[in-house]
């Protein structure tokens, strides 16, 4: 973020108006915009509120912003404020489009991780830097020569790579498959979006879990489905209410997380994935189980996916490298019936031309070399010692104050809040205190939830302190 410069001989109130007419000029600040507050502007650039009022009244005398009284200051709806010629609104093309932006919370936990980068971070859902195999990735590097060709590659992707995610696929969770059924995608958040925008229509109702990480995605309603919930909870009557959803709104299309479910860390047991399976086959409805988690698993191996059971191809299988390895690596994969495979490559093609092919073959290397099950068994390790933190220090700072269950693999611990809070508030009072979190409204439930990704903080000893830090932001906003 730019700051600045103290030692220069133009006064920083100057400075700082110079950096905001540049950005405004830019069109990062459009006409008729909402600039930053005074207060937070200052604290932003670490100078007095009162360099603000300088540098915003210099603004002011040549006509760019405007303030009023209750309302804040907006930049001028008229270029320069000279002539009154109008300049492009470019807000309304911002807050046009059929594409929606993120919900409001995860806007303001990016804004606040990137404005403090020192916040103890529990509510990215990815895995720190600390526990990604770098050095294997960089000796791979060193060993192999990667190709000289760099032109665009088959958009269902790099054939080597779908070559090896056969062999992973069946060695790990037991799915028989052809590289011909898989399609390499940059995450399963591509996955999900080429589902949503390219097998289903606007005004289509589809089935997604309660609480569910899908319910965070914009993607859905930039679609136009209609979202209907499943709850994650007991499995008893869960049949029944597949069929009711599909008898009242013809749900088309059901999205399940069945291992280490994402927010709440439930394991599906082997009753609820056989009657998933026997309903789907008997309604013809399909089903998307997204498995990110699986290999995570600390104790015991878990049940077989879905797609492993699946004996009447009722379900699209969707994984990442995000969870097990690397985010920034952005290498997903998608396992469905040919057809859909060559619908969905066509509609990539059109988007991006298909993934990079260097970062593919590093994966195809990774997968196939002696480092993959070493880097799970200490991944796995890792992330238990991490949970255990966790659990320890909820203990001690927050003794009666939220339930939770203990995960046995993921990365995240999903908790039900004693004290009445409102979500809102329990956040800006934790980012106060140098610790950020996500709310569990975020995924669909009501006040009262919140989710800690334990994957995520640099170190594991801020795990500790962290939690001390939300305690007290929590016994605040309860008062």
């Amino acid at each position: 973020m730019w700051k600045p410069d103290r030692d220069s001989k133009k006064p920083i109130y100057e400075q700082i108006a110079a950096h905001l007419e540049q950005r405004i000029a830019c069109s990062e600040f459009p006409p008729g915009s909402l600039l930053p507050s005074e207060r937070k502007l200052a604290e932003q650039l670490g100078v007095n509120r009162s360099t603000i009022i300088q540098a915003f009244a210099e603004l002011r005398s040549i006509g760019l912003i405007e303030s009023q009284l209750g309302s804040g200051t907006r930049v001028s709806q008229t270029k320069w404020g000279v002539t009154p010629q109008y300049a492009l609104n470019w807000r309304k093309y911002a807050e046009g489009g059929n594409f929606l932006p993120n919900v409001p919370f995860l806007r303001r936990i990016r804004e606040a991780l990137h404005q403090q980068p020192a916040l103890i971070d529990f509510a990215s859902g990815e895995l720190a830097g600390s526990l990604a195999p770098t050095e294997e990735i960089q000796q791979l590097m060193r060993e192999h020569t990667y190709t000289s060709y760099l032109g665009y590659d088959n958009p269902q992707g790099y054939v080597p790579l779908r070559e090896a995610l056969v062999t992973y696929l069946a060695r790990y969770r037991d799915i028989q498959t052809t590289e011909s059924s898989i399609l390499i995608t940059s995450g399963s958040q591509q996955s999900l979006f080429l589902i949503a925008q390219c097998l289903l229509s606007p005004g289509d109702a589809v089935a997604i879990e309660d609480p569910s990480y899908c319910y965070s995605l914009p993607m859905f309603q930039s679609a136009g489905l209609r979202l209907f919930r499943l709850p994650v909870g007991s499995s008893e009557g869960y049949v029944d209410e597949i069929r009711k959803l599909v008898k009242k709104h013809g749900i088309k299309m059901i999205f399940m997380n069945p291992n280490f479910q994402n927010p709440t860390g439930t394991l599906y047991d082997m009753a609820r994935r056989s009657q998933l399976l026997d309903v789907a086959s008997e309604l013809g409805i399909p089903i998307v189980e997204d498995d990110p988690f699986s290999l995570t698993a600390y104790d015991s191996p878990v049940p077989p996916p879905l797609k492993a059971m699946d004996t009447g191809g009722s379900v699209i299988y969707i994984g990442s490298f995000s969870k097990i390895a690397a985010s920034g690596m952005r290498i997903g994969w998608m396992v469905a019936p040919n057809a859909i495979v060559e619908r969905l490559a066509d509609a990539r093609q059109q988007m991006d031309f298909g993934l990079s092919v260097i970062p593919q073959q590093i994966v195809a290397q990774f997968l196939t070399s002696a480092y993959f099950e070493p880097h799970l068994e200490r991944l796995r390790l890792q992330l238990q010692f991490r949970r255990d933190s966790l659990l320890e220090a909820v203990r001690q700072e927050l003794p009666g104050l939220l339930t939770y269950v203990a995960p046995q693999g993921g990365l995240h611990l999903w908790c039900k809040l004693v004290p009445k809070v409102h979500d809102g508030k329990l956040l800006e009072e934790a980012i106060r205190r140098g610790v950020v979190f996500v709310p569990g409204s975020v995924y669909g439930s009501s006040d009262g939830y919140v989710r800690f990704t334990y994957a995520r903080p640099r170190d594991p000893r801020e795990i500790g302190p962290g939690i001390a830090k939300f305690a007290e932001a929590l016994r605040e906003a309860a008062d």
